[in-house]
């Protein structure tokens, strides 16, 4: 695992060129944002950070109190959010090449909430899900919260193959097996977004 620590304010990002990397500019970051409903001092994960747009937004968010992680298992694009956040000048965001199926590197009950965006349909959730979710849930404070977005189940001209795509009712399948409790789910347009609230209190569990 390679940790990178990184520094940042303000960036305005034009992300077009950042292509399937990002989900960021396919909504309103505004109105992803007021869902989120950061707080000042918060933890924050971006789980599968790709280009890491999410993460920078957050990391303004939250400001010099809280802090936010940034995970991708691809290491050029952790090495393009460190110079990116570099550049830009915060000193509350640590970049992570760590694969996202695997131990999650946080101490327990560590994290206010977590954002897996356009991330999940790439994964054999069949296979992997258990321990991405249960590792979330591991990681995330007593009500801490776990926030969704994905492609809709239905055809369109961009984005996965259907047969890729998951349906909210099953993501909360998956979910609901490692105690996460359903708060609201959001239309986006082609994508969907969905929140869940951690059910436990995580006494007793270990990494």
């Amino acid at each position: 695992m390679k940790i990178c620590r990184t520094q940042c304010p303000s960036e305005r990002r034009n992300s077009h060129h950042r292509g399937k990397e990002s989900s960021f500019w396919m909504h309103d970051p505004e109105l992803i944002f007021n869902e989120l409903d950061l707080k000042k001092g918060e933890v924050f994960l971006d789980f599968g950070c790709g280009t890491g747009d999410y993460s920078i937004h957050a990391a303004e968010k939250i400001g010099e109190t809280g802090l936010v992680y940034a995970i991708d298992i691809k290491k050029e694009l952790i090495d393009n959010l460190v110079q990116r956040t570099e550049k830009a000048g915060l000193e509350n965001l640590i970049a992570i090449v760590s694969d996202a199926r695997e131990q999650l590197p946080f101490e327990d009950k560590s994290i206010d909430l977590c954002l897996i965006s356009t991330v999940l349909h790439t994964m054999n959730l069949e296979d992997a899900g258990k321990t991405i979710f249960t590792e979330i849930g591991r990681v995330l404070k007593p009500g801490g919260r776990l926030i969704i977005i994905e492609c809709k189940k239905e055809d369109s001209k961009f984005g996965p193959p259907l047969s890729m795509r998951i349906s909210p009712d099953e993501m909360e399948e998956y979910v609901y097996a490692s105690d996460f409790e359903k708060s609201n789910i959001v239309d986006l347009g082609y994508n969907y977004m969905i929140k869940f609230v951690s059910m436990k209190d995580n006494s007793g569990v270990h990494g």
